[in-house]
């Protein structure tokens, strides 16, 4: 795996046409190569691609990126180059902790059981319920719940390049967690938690917790 950071500075920004989700996706993606057949994107095969929005001031803007292979040094658009990538391999070992630090921006949804349609979670308490079980359930590891917290909870509207409109829901979330299913919570880092990946939710950002004698 490959962690990289994408710097764009305010002109960069301006001249990609960084407006919302969707042109966001489209300048990340533009940095890798596109190694999925039709029929692969058809069957929903993952990209192997996973970016976060770290926002900015008014002069720059942040995007962490975390792919199976590296991105390009800059974006090219309109055969002119913009921004700076900075790479480099994620270390051995770096999933072998047992306690870590987490930040991730989720797209919190359940499907209903009878519509069998995508249903929003709304709220810090709803969210917080959610967001642990799915991460005993699904994602190979468990919330430690003294240390958890819902930061900014945000809904995204864009059309897509089909010219489909988009709700997205987002929610910051931090805390610590505890690994339970070493398999399933590389799974998770690798490929990402939850749903709207695609556009920017689901990165595991983690910085693993050292053993203390005063915890």
């Amino acid at each position: 795996m490959i962690a990289s950071v994408l710097h764009l500075d305010r002109k960069a920004v301006t001249a990609l046409r960084i407006t919302d989700p969707y042109s966001l996706h489209r300048i990340v993606y533009s940095l890798y190569d596109d190694v999925r057949s039709d029929a692969e994107k058809k069957a929903s095969k993952s990209s192997g691609i996973q970016y976060a929005d770290m926002g900015g001031d008014f002069d720059a803007r942040r995007i962490l990126l975390l792919a199976n292979r590296e991105p390009a040094k800059q974006v090219k658009h309109e055969n002119a180059y913009y921004g700076e990538v900075q790479s480099r391999p994620v270390a051995g070992g770096f999933l072998d902790h047992n306690r870590y630090r987490f930040k991730v921006i989720i797209n919190p949804t359940r499907r209903d059981h009878k519509s069998r349609k995508l249903v929003a979670v709304k709220g810090r308490e709803d969210i917080c319920q959610w967001f642990c079980e799915r991460s005993q359930a699904s994602w190979g590891f468990q919330v430690l719940r003294r240390y958890l917290q819902i930061g900014t909870i945000k809904v995204q509207r864009f059309t897509d390049k089909n010219n489909r409109l988009i709700t997205l829901g987002q929610a910051q979330i931090q805390g610590e967690l505890l690994v339970r299913d070493p398999e399933k919570f590389r799974q998770s880092f690798q490929q990402g938690i939850g749903r709207a990946r695609t556009y920017g939710c689901g990165l595991l950002q983690l910085v693993p917790v050292l053993d203390s004698l005063f915890d």
